[in-house]
């Protein structure tokens, strides 16, 4: 009975390891299959909102985070030297720090620095990281799987996650917890199963303090699956450390909760993942009641009838050695993953029983592993079709639309066509009537374009919310515009829900390969693009992508243009702001501003064509040209007026690509134009030392060594650590035009400016103060020791012979 017990044992816990084994690799898939689910989200959030999260509110992101159907969104930006929860549909994720994090503070840093995400946790994607299931340290009674998304267009990084019941119900899916709970119903005997983390096992220390919580991370716990209710954690710590040590099972005897039980350990060694201990509780008391019922009997049997006993003895013998031969066999036959074979059970006495229960473990076996093998189809289903309609939806469209390119690409078929179609006013009906009736609107407009669609080489798609693609293949535009008319004309018909006439109509956009695009996410966009365009015309119509539709791309491309004729003929302008020191009432130098007057387009803010200048690469270009009528123009007017007047030119992040090439380019220009080096300062952004760090510092230290003076623009406003301060050959700090003109006329708001000229006075640095235009600040800026300012109070930026005649005649 001891040896059966263990092999009962035996059995139970490999079937529990490889449930483990399973639940690992089942929701490893269902984690991926979220993160994908949360980038998707991602990037609808960010079509969605401002790229300023200044410009959003809570209450958005919680009707957002309902309609893209996840838990929560959080937006996270820097905040001095630390990243924090800016936004956020949950109240608790608001103003989190995120700096001890570990590896997600490091995942974050890389994502703003739009670098992949190197941590091996997780899921990486472009843009994109997915951290993985854990407990939230902003509230840990919550257990969530997140996602945080930056390609750059927002000063925030997009953070939705699933919480709770969309992360747990994993576990309860796919998780060994039924079927450990179903052996100790089922199993004779079998008081307690256990799989415990013998890491942390016994382990006082396992809490972790993160945004003033104390919580358990999900890996350090000392249990992972069942239940702990036989303590004895002391022996049971020592057991499995024997266990783990020799790599066979351990046990002992011993009586727990008034109970003689034995315990079993089993460990478990994986190649791929931390070690796991298998602990069982067997009710030993029903191994003694057995044997003691047996020892009474025969005891009472071989007194009197001796002979009897022996002839009964081989009578027995005989005819229990070849049942229990074929129990035997029938074990090992389990052992090996045969499951569902029944034998016959001829008998009533214990090994009757015993057959029963076997047959019992081999039904369960056989019943569970058909259910694992459904439930694995069902979440390979739910994985690449939509829930509401049965329709494949965006995971499948994307790669169907893939190897229907490749085919076109193979010469295959001739022909595809992507038809993005939105229902008009979706909304409003969701509102008016419910989100039940509007789901069932849902339905019915599916399933009204599935049958306007040809049997053949169509493929219908829900992309989420109102909107569906159909994929054509082999149709001329011709024929796919005809089935996207019919489409709409069919969807136009009332609909009769619950009683409700309701008239809907649907808004289409087309775009064909190879005739538009080759590229896959280009084809999408502009079918989309066309759809929107559509809307835009009122809706209900179908419209074919043409390149006027994106009218921002086009004038962009205008600017690129004008400002590429520009820059060749020179006709750029540059502007003189002056700087003075108040205290002297003198003009010490100027900072040279760049202007753009266009005959065709007219004055364009240099906002606007700086930034197309670095987007197109010709920022290196205007920067030559502004340099060069600059340095002229001030070593003109030092000869001319007898004047020492240094001049500040601003830099873009982007001339640091090439940091050694710039600096042979200051020095050139500086030497034809035999203008002091002590005279000339560099104004560069906190953004400059993200990029190329090494070279840029290098770069920077060079100049300074060439007597040019290096000065922080905008200071306050950027991402970098204060820590550069010390470690670079910086001179000035320049605070930001938007800390001064907070500043009130009874200094109110003031807080920050004081604080950045303590800053520089303390690190001995210079310090300037752009954009003052009342007399009150000019007053406060000289009161806290900041004499050198520049702004409108003194003069707008003038054009050279204005500023001559303004300054430099008198």
């Amino acid at each position: 009975m001891i040896e059966f017990n263990q092999k009962e044992i035996t059995l139970v816990t490999e079937e529990i390891a490889y449930e483990v084994e399973n639940s690992k690799n089942s929701a490893s898939y269902m984690e991926n299959r979220m993160a994908q689910e949360l980038r998707t989200a991602s990037i609808a959030i960010q079509r969605s909102l401002p790229p300023k999260y200044q410009d959003i509110s809570n209450e958005r992101l919680k009707e957002l985070a309902k309609q893209l159907r996840v838990s929560h969104i959080t937006l996270l930006a820097p905040v001095e030297d630390d990243i924090i929860g800016v936004r956020s549909s949950d109240s608790k994720e608001i103003n989190m720090s995120t700096k001890e994090w570990s590896y997600w503070y490091k995942s974050f840093q890389e994502l703003l620095a739009n670098r992949p995400v190197t941590t091996k946790k997780g899921i990486a994607l472009p843009n994109f990281w997915s951290g993985p299931i854990e407990v939230a340290s902003s509230n840990p009674k919550h257990v969530d799987k997140w996602g945080y998304y930056y390609d750059g267009s927002t000063n925030y990084i997009i953070n939705p996650y699933f919480r709770d019941k969309d992360v747990i119900n994993i576990e309860k899916q796919f998780g060994p917890t039924n079927v450990m709970n179903r052996f100790t119903k089922s199993l004779d005997g079998v008081l307690e199963l256990t799989v415990f983390n013998p890491t942390n096992f016994g382990r006082h220390n396992q809490s972790v303090y993160l945004n003033g919580n104390r919580y358990v991370k999900m890996k350090d716990q000392p249990i992972w699956y069942g239940t702990y209710t036989y303590q004895n954690t002391k022996r049971d710590k020592a057991f499995m450390k024997k266990a783990l040590k020799t790599g066979m099972s351990q046990r002992y005897l011993s009586e727990i909760n008034k109970k003689k039980v034995l315990k079993t350990f089993v460990p478990i060694k994986e190649e791929k993942s931390a070690p796991y201990v298998i602990g069982v509780v067997y009710d030993y008391g029903l191994i003694e009641t057995e044997l003691h019922q047996e020892l009474v009997k025969h005891l009472l049997l071989s007194l009197p009838f001796i002979i009897l006993v022996l002839i009964v003895s081989i009578i027995f013998s005989t005819s229990i050695t070849r049942p229990i031969k074929n129990v035997m066999e029938h074990v090992n036959h389990i052992a090996k993953g045969n499951f569902g074979k029944i034998l016959a059970v001829r008998r009533r006495d214990e090994l009757g029983g015993l057959i029963e229960n076997i047959n019992h473990l081999s039904h369960f076996l056989k019943t569970y592993l058909n259910e694992l093998k459904s439930s694995q189809e069902e979440s390979e289903f739910h994985a690449y079709h939509d829930s509401l309609t049965g329709l494949p939806n965006r995971r499948y469209f994307k790669e169907e639309l893939n190897r229907r390119l490749i085919e076109s690409e193979q010469k295959l078929i001739k022909h595809v066509a992507v038809l993005f179609m939105d229902i008009d006013r979706f909304k409003d009906i969701n509102d008016t009537l419910g989100h039940s009736k509007g789901d069932q609107l849902i339905q019915l407009v599916a399933n009204r374009i599935k049958a306007c669609l040809p049997p053949y080489n169509s493929f219908l798609t829900r992309q989420g919310g109102d909107e569906f693609v159909v994929l054509f293949s082999d149709f001329s535009p011709i024929e796919v515009e005809k089935f996207a008319r019919k489409i709409i004309l069919d969807i136009q018909q009332p609909c009769y829900i619950e009683g409700d006439e309701i008239f809907v109509s649907i808004s289409s956009g087309l775009s064909f390969y190879p005739e538009h695009s080759t590229n896959l996410d280009t084809l999408i966009t502009y079918a989309d693009m066309a759809m929107y365009a559509s809307k835009r015309q009122g809706g209900n119509k179908v419209m074919v992508y043409h390149e006027l539709l994106n009218e921002k791309q086009t004038e962009k491309m205008q600017i690129e243009k004008r400002l590429r004729k520009a820059i060749q003929k020179e006709t750029i302008e540059v502007y003189y702001q002056p700087k003075v020191d108040a205290r002297r009432n003198t003009i010490t130098g100027v900072e040279a501003l760049v202007r753009w007057h266009d005959e065709e387009l007219g004055f364009v803010s240099p906002d606007v064509f700086i930034d197309v200048a670095e987007e197109a690469g010709l920022i290196h270009s205007l920067w030559g040209n502004a340099m060069n009528i600059a340095c002229c123009q001030i070593s003109n007017w030092n000869k001319m007026f007898n004047q020492e007047l240094t001049l500040a030119v601003n830099f873009s992040p982007r001339q640091f690509q090439d940091s050694s090439l710039l600096v042979h380019e200051v020095k050139d220009v500086l030497s034809s134009y035999k203008l002091n080096p002590e005279s000339f300062e560099m104004e560069i952004t906190e953004s400059t030392l993200l990029i190329n760090t090494q070279e840029t510092i290098k770069a920077l230290h060079l100049l300074k060594k060439y007597g040019i003076s290096i000065s922080i623009d905008d200071f306050g406003t950027g991402y970098s650590s204060l820590s550069y301060l010390k470690k670079l050959p910086i001179d000035c700090l320049k605070i930001d035009r938007s800390f001064i003109q907070d500043i009130q006329e009874d200094y109110s708001n003031s807080e920050i400016a004081q604080a950045i000229i303590s800053l520089s006075q303390s690190l001995k640095l210079q310090v300037i103060a752009e954009g003052v235009e009342e007399e009150y600040q000019k007053a406060f800026l000289m009161e806290n020791g900041c004499d050198h300012m520049q702004g409108y109070l003194f003069s707008k930026p003038l054009a050279a012979k204005d500023f001559e005649a303004a300054f430099l005649n008198s």
